[in-house]
């Protein structure tokens, strides 16, 4: 009972917070003060010459046909973020729990100096315990392991779990405590932390949507049930494994969100080694939060969907639009772009879950195509547009991740891996139940009714 009168608490005080937030960018005139800059690209060694840069271009051109969206995309994502492109990359896409974790757990157990693990959610069960006894071990032969959890997204796993960590010398950090008594800095109650970060010796790292839990699922503490699913139904999630010199500008994310919350100094190790190109991928890390602006994440993604000319392929776990991006998924479908959405055709948060369905209606008026993850749980945060432009991370499309979290995502450039990635879309599309104009106008009152008293709370979700 405590427990629960307690997430009731956070509730009430985190929908106190957000009537004060910020609001949602003009995406119509950021994306167009920024439409006359120039891509540029770094390799391991740094930024290339203008000729090098010009013969990049060239050859993605040559490779990928049209390629409007992606030089773009590029040109966009240039001058609104620091972080540039970087070549010379190795992606490896993970498909659900169990493949993410032998990732997660074999680079962990090859760690040599350090260990950087970000997290919302790191549970005392079984899982969990796997990941403590790895990250003991590592501490044990000398790597330094520093964690960042979420105090909100950690509430029901006991002090005693971190503090078994602590006592061998993992530093452990809590996001943004619940306990104003705690906090470093201004108590931030609605600033939640819901990245998910391995960063092993700075040269590979782990990163999308998957916790560290039985279940492997979360979202804001609003949409978090803390129960298990129904016997026999799985998880759906995804995240990416990348090798190469991108993970210079993942690590430096992990440092600042350490430095911001005002933690103890790290450990002296090497956590910018030199690195080496990996493979032939195009990446670029993009990281938001509530300090910045606006949200670089959906900036690009707006700008992704606005420049698409041939396919907008989404698929997501929280879907609360806003009206910008409600727009920009109907204009691209009324210019004859293919919209799919797959969303959950079950929720972890019945609020969520209607008050995203409340937007079907406009949805497929508008001609974007909606369909429902059938035999699991949908918790991935996925997107590729004109197979050319795809993105992996934590950021759900609503609005506590657009402007209240702390987000990371890949982006990554190129036919190659988005080819992987439409491949999954489609294994996620045979999968689902297609929702028609026809069949969703006689459903029945009582999920109207929900989706009426769900909507008006969007911008809490």
């Amino acid at each position: 009972m405590l427990k629960i009168f307690t997430q009731w608490i956070l509730v009430l005080l985190t929908t106190l917070g957000a009537a004060g937030c910020a609001s949602l960018p003009d995406t119509d005139a950021l994306i167009a003060h920024h439409s006359t800059q120039e891509a540029n690209f770094e390799t391991a060694r740094g930024p290339v010459s203008a000729r090098q840069n010009a013969a990049i271009l060239a050859s993605l051109q040559r490779k990928s046909g049209d390629l409007d969206i992606l030089e773009k995309q590029m040109a966009l994502e240039q001058a609104i973020s620091d972080s540039p492109l970087v070549l010379g990359n190795k992606v490896s896409l993970l498909q659900d729990g169990a493949a993410t974790y032998a990732a997660m757990f074999g680079a962990i157990r090859q760690a040599r100096d350090h260990i950087n693990l970000e997290t919302y959610i790191i549970e005392d069960d079984a899982t969990g315990d796997d990941f403590a006894t790895l990250l003991l071990a590592a501490q044990a032969r000398g790597v330094q392991v520093n964690l960042i959890y979420d105090s909100v997204g950690g509430i029901n796993t006991p002090k005693a779990f971190f503090d078994r960590l602590t006592k061998a010398g993992i530093a452990v950090l809590e996001f943004n405590p619940i306990n104003p008594l705690t906090a470093k800095g201004p108590w931030e109650l609605n600033s939640r932390d819901h990245r998910k970060l391995l960063i092993v010796d700075g040269r590979s790292v782990i990163l999308g949507g998957i916790n560290i839990s039985n279940v492997y699922a979360s979202g804001s503490f609003l949409k978090r049930a803390h129960k298990p699913p129904p016997a026999g139904v799985m998880w759906r999630d995804t995240d990416l494994k990348i090798e190469g010199p991108v993970v210079a500008e993942f690590q430096k994310l992990f440092l600042q969100t350490w430095e911001k919350q005002k933690a103890p100094k790290l450990a002296a190790k090497n956590y910018f080694p030199k690195l080496t190109p990996q493979g032939n991928d195009i990446v670029r890390a993009i990281g938001s939060t509530p300090d910045d602006p606006f949200s670089l994440i959906y900036l690009t993604l707006i700008s992704a969907i606005g420049n698409a000319e041939k396919t907008v392929h989404l698929t997501n776990a929280y879907f609360v639009p806003d009206v910008q991006l409600l727009k920009a998924l109907k204009d691209a479908a009324a210019r004859g772009v293919q919209v799919q959405l797959i969303l959950p055709s079950k929720s972890d948060s019945e609020l969520v879950f209607h008050a995203g369905r409340a937007h079907y209606a406009e949805l497929l008026a508008g001609g974007v195509q909606i369909y429902e993850r059938q035999g699991a749980l949908l918790h991935a945060k996925t997107a590729v547009i004109d197979g050319v432009w795809s993105t992996v991370g934590s950021t759900n499309l609503d609005w506590r991740s657009f402007l209240d979290n702390d987000e990371v995502n890949a982006v990554v450039l190129g036919r190659e891996f988005a080819a992987q990635m439409q491949a999954m879309h489609q294994q996620d599309l045979d999968a689902s139940q297609r929702i028609t104009p026809q069949a969703w106008a006689k459903r029945p009152l009582q999920f109207k009714l929900k989706e009426w008293m769900a909507q008006h709370w969007g911008r809490l979700l």
